[in-house]
């Protein structure tokens, strides 16, 4: 089921939670390298949880990452791995407290050899799902398949954040997201 049609089937208060990320952030293109890591956190933080539970605690994330402020997050000593441990409003996996840190000192050395994440995504905006996954589980920590597609389809680098009929779909269109320039 397409997660336009699944929002519908929702009870609120999810409905409601799910259709603001559905409608305002998921395929769009995000051009700020701090709001790229921070999605690459919550995709990351996902990994065998619900897209709810992340969503639900976006805001407490934001807080516990120094708002997902990449170099911040990059100098992080062993006190800050402790704190964020034990911070019950984010998810307390040492694997993905570990790759938020670890990912951040990866993304400054791609800001200092493409001049942005951003511009490093561009770089390889042409590749299959399946060279993304190889690039990205070379380059950065806790990074399968499904994380990786899941973060490229929520910033409009791979088609299938939305069904054709859906009306976001038509927005994201206008915006002339990068999956329009896959090689076919």
């Amino acid at each position: 089921m397409a997660y336009c049609n699944y929002i519908a089937a929702k009870a609120e208060p999810s409905r409601s939670l799910h259709q603001n990320y559905h409608d305002n952030h998921y395929g769009f293109a995000i051009h700020d390298d701090n709001e790229l890591f921070g999605r690459l956190i919550m995709e990351i933080n996902q990994a065998g949880l619900s897209w709810e539970t992340i969503l639900k605690k976006e805001q407490t994330f934001r807080k516990a990452y120094d708002d997902f402020d990449i170099a911040k997050v990059a100098a992080y000593t062993e006190k800050d791995r402790e704190r964020l441990l034990q911070d019950a409003g984010i998810i307390r996996n040492k694997l993905k407290v570990n790759a938020a840190i670890e990912n951040a000192k990866t993304i400054l050395v791609l800001q200092k050899e493409f001049g942005s994440f951003e511009k490093w995504l561009l770089h390889h905006h042409t590749k299959t799902k399946m060279e993304w996954v190889k690039l990205f589980k070379k380059t950065f920590k806790f990074t399968g398949g499904e994380i990786v597609g899941e973060f490229l389809m929520s910033i409009g680098y791979l088609p299938g954040a939305h069904s054709e009929s859906c009306a976001v779909y038509h927005k994201i269109l206008q915006q002339k997201p990068m999956f329009l320039n896959l090689k076919k």
